[in-house]
């Protein structure tokens, strides 16, 4: 079949890859129909993998049609239109059962919890994907969510809603988010339906600032992010920052502009071993802070709900959709952050 491979920094190439195959009888092959573009997957692009390994495929971001299922899948056959989520669980241990899949007890590194991060299980940026599990690594997809709208179900509407669920944003509250790429911008779109009042936005680039706006986030303007929010929050902060960018620099932003006793939630990836974290900071602003990796299949339930009942859009941050053949090219305009670029989908097909 074909697919995207990595080879090394800036080296992303489209040709032939083995088909993926039943390993197991509790496996399935799904046929791609979209694939999305993760910001994390730019890490990789960027030459910081999370696996010395080359060759392999990336992507954890898909939706698509069973093919064919091992012999004891019950819940999905084939010709089912589905969501993969991009954490991978067991299906056999406490925390997978309760939906905890990024807190998998079998697990032997973070290269067994999701797609495309090393050769262990290729990506989804392809025609087809082998799915373990399947009882529990698939979702039943309805016809009334589009493919563009499920593919920033797979992660970043996931994401973005565990970074406000753990700010635990309350109705009334100001809350700023960082960062306002796809899941910057879909953590607007959840501190809005967990109830907040405002919803201010940072970021670099003028034309995401300018996209914010437009679905009500007040975007923070000019040089120096810390003092414009203060300013705009009266001298006060907001209550809640949402950090979805993973730099040292959006990290010790979020720290410094929360208001005191107010909480910080970071979801941008961070590779940074030695982050110097300000201890002294926290204790006099007495704040609380969060970090972590989504469960996709426990944050699911009530973004599949809100999504049909028209409470959040995920497929707004959809800007431009590729054929899978040129995805070296997508990666190259979504690294560059022009064009107007948020959110790039694959089409296996083309």
């Amino acid at each position: 079949m074909k697919a995207l491979s990595y080879h090394g920094r800036h080296d992303i190439r489209y040709g032939n890859v083995p088909d993926p195959a039943l390993t197991s009888a509790t496996d399935a092959v799904v046929q791609v129909t979209a694939a999305g573009i993760c910001g994390s997957d730019l890490h990789i692009y960027h030459g910081n993998p999370f696996s010395p390994e080359l060759g392999y495929t990336p992507g954890h971001e898909c939706v698509g049609v069973v093919v064919d299922t091992g012999d004891q899948v019950t819940g999905f056959k084939p010709g089912d239109r589905v969501l993969v989520p991009a954490s991978v669980g067991c299906a056999l241990c406490r925390s997978c059962a309760a939906g905890f899949t990024a807190r998998c007890e079998r697990a032997k590194s973070s290269t067994d919890l999701c797609y495309g991060v090393s050769p262990q299980l290729p990506g989804s940026q392809a025609q087809a994907l082998a799915v373990p599990y399947a009882d529990v690594n698939l979702v039943h997809l309805p016809d009334s969510i589009s493919d563009e709208a499920a593919v920033v179900l797979t992660d970043n509407a996931p994401t973005a809603w565990y970074g406000c669920r753990r700010a635990r944003i309350q109705p009334g509250e100001t809350v700023l988010v960082i960062g306002l790429g796809p899941v910057g911008l879909m953590a607007a779109q959840s501190a809005f339906a967990m109830g907040a009042a405002r919803v201010l936005g940072a970021d670099l680039v003028a034309e995401r600032r300018a996209f914010a706006a437009t679905l009500g986030v007040e975007p923070v303007e000019g040089d120096d992010a810390r003092s414009a929010v203060r300013e705009m929050t009266g001298g006060r902060g907001p209550d809640a920052v949402v950090e979805a960018v993973g730099s040292d620099a959006t990290i010790e932003l979020a720290l410094k502009a929360v208001r005191q006793a107010g909480r910080v939630s970071v979801i941008g990836v961070s590779q940074n071993k030695a982050f110097p974290f300000h201890m002294g900071l926290a204790q006099i602003k007495e704040l609380e802070f969060a970090i972590g990796l989504c469960s996709v299949h426990y944050e699911l339930p009530p973004l599949i709900a809100l999504t049909r009942a028209g409470r959040i859009k995920p497929e707004v941050v959809v800007s431009h959709r590729f054929p899978l053949s040129e995805g070296p090219a997508a990666y190259e305009l979504f690294a560059g952050r022009s064009e107007g670029v948020r959110k790039i989908l694959l089409d296996p097909s083309r």
